[in-house]
């Protein structure tokens, strides 16, 4: 078995700002830094309307479709975002999500890594927000539920902010888990342990700044690897963001590119033992571009030794 990439050109053509962190350049050092290895490459498609749908109404595609400018640039709030390309990107970078599921439940690929852009995880049901216009990790968990038919589906989001829009849409939902790592304080202010879900299927393990990665591993090993092991999921998804990295302009967790490679192995060590080492990672954050390049690199390569 093999390790897919999933990505598009249409993701190039999300546009920020000058000087806005989320930037096509992200991307374009992200590609660069994969370039070398021995990777499965695939187009993402065009997530269907109906996938979109699982996870956010039809007034807020239909609110963001009247929003996208002919030409030029609109903020949707200080943050996020809207370019003439901006929707097909969402729409790419949702239906890599899907496309991933696809593959590795029906074994094409042994798991999966979706290079895409605007990110996902901030984006709740029917706000956009934190850089993020659809939620695709949790699109891809409701398609793996209700297309697929799986009866238990985890998320874990090591992005250094809160993954609030996963948790959002995946709170009413008892056949998904949710696990997300992140610093606090820090945007967008939500992720406390109390935080819980509707059936006890939302697990936020609030990190503080300067901790640094020799505590996250202590708390993974206590707390997140025990958890995934006891739900017993049938598929994994990865929000894999990098601004965790002491390098990152954004935030001050203090993770190396080792830290992120250990992380990974972690979890595929996990997928292995409960669903055929079935997982689905998805790019989120990381804004600083050797750092997130080198990163994403090691973490693929995790994801390629896991496949083996």
């Amino acid at each position: 078995m093999t390790t897919a990439l999933l990505t598009h050109a249409d993701c190039l053509a999300h546009v920020t700002p000058a000087g806005h962190p989320e930037q096509v350049a992200r991307l374009e050092a992200v590609l660069e830094a994969l370039a070398p290895l021995d990777l499965l490459r695939s187009d993402a498609p065009l997530a269907e309307e109906a996938a979109i749908l699982r996870a956010h109404p039809a007034h807020y595609l239909a609110r963001l479709r009247a929003a996208l400018p002919q030409d030029g640039g609109r903020a949707l709030d200080s943050d996020t975002w809207l370019s003439p390309g901006s929707l097909d990107a969402a729409f790419r970078a949702a239906g890599a999500v899907v496309r991933a599921v696809d593959m590795v439940i029906a074994g094409e690929a042994g798991n999966a890594f979706c290079a895409t852009r605007p990110p996902g995880h901030h984006a709740e049901r029917e706000t956009a927000m934190g850089f993020c216009l659809f939620s695709n990790v949790a699109i891809g968990v409701k398609h793996a539920l209700d297309h697929h038919g799986l009866s238990r589906v985890a998320v874990v989001d090591f992005d250094v902010h809160h993954g609030n829009g996963t948790q959002d849409i995946l709170w009413d939902e008892a056949r998904a888990l949710m696990i997300s790592s992140h610093q606090v304080p820090l945007y967008p202010g939500t992720g406390n342990a109390q935080e819980r879900g509707a059936h006890g299927n939302i697990l936020n393990l609030p990190l503080a700044p300067g901790s640094g990665g020799a505590l996250m591993r202590r708390e993974y090993e206590r707390q997140v690897f025990p958890r995934l092991r006891d739900f017993a999921p049938e598929l994994i998804l990865i929000s894999a963001g990098f601004d965790a990295h002491r390098a990152d302009p954004l935030a001050q967790l203090d993770w190396t590119e080792d830290d992120f490679a250990w992380v990974t192995r972690g979890i595929c060590a996990v997928a292995a033992e409960t669903c055929g080492g079935r997982v689905v990672s998805a790019l989120e954050g990381g804004y600083d571009l050797g750092a997130l390049a080198a990163s994403v690199r090691a973490h693929v390569q995790e994801l390629m030794k896991a496949a083996k």
